[in-house]
């Protein structure tokens, strides 16, 4: 009896812990998502915390502010969802190449504006580049040490948005067995 009890404890453990495994990367690219767009609504808003920079010089009342802070924060909720879409029962109405090919050319973009930043913040601590005078005082404004987390942020949501896209296409591939349809 002992036996059955141990074979049935590890056969379960081994089904439930795929499901779990596949659906974390979608999960943590909706809440990096949803992180990236508080901010934006509350900059729109009119509220400087956490702004990566001089908010008194930020763009306001005119479009540019509008696609900046209000548009950017709603595309950002879209791509929680999209990122739920990738893991979720629900998600699975949606054809596989209609969800996973957008949230995978997303993921590289977001992915690339991540790791550019970065690249860029080490050129400039090196002295290999110089920031050209425009951006000179946004640079060295004590508010811009934020970059440093809101790029930090692309990249979490930018890897593991492809992780959840990769996974969801591969659930669909041929001969792949599908756990979350059953």
């Amino acid at each position: 009896m002992e036996t059955v009890t141990a074979s049935f404890a590890a056969t379960a453990t081994k089904a439930s812990l795929p499901a779990r495994r596949r659906t974390w990367p979608g999960y943590t690219a909706a809440v990096a998502a949803l992180g990236y767009a508080a901010p934006h609504f509350w900059w729109g808003a009119g509220v400087a915390a956490m702004f990566p920079g001089d908010f008194a010089s930020a763009p306001r009342d005119n479009m540019e502010a509008a696609i900046g802070y209000w548009v950017m924060g709603a595309v950002a909720v879209f791509g929680a969802v999209l990122s739920l879409a990738l893991v979720s029962p629900w998600g699975r109405r949606i054809p596989a190449a209609l969800a996973a090919v957008p949230a995978g050319l997303a993921s590289i973009g977001m992915t690339l504006w991540g790791f550019t930043y970065f690249a860029m913040q080490y050129l400039l601590a090196a002295g290999r580049v110089v920031s050209a005078p425009a951006f000179a005082a946004k640079d060295a404004h004590p508010q811009a040490a934020w970059g440093l987390f809101w790029y930090s942020l692309f990249l979490l949501w930018g890897i593991t948005l492809g992780i959840a896209a990769w996974q969801r296409l591969r659930d669909r591939a041929p001969g792949t067995p599908d756990s979350r349809t059953s």
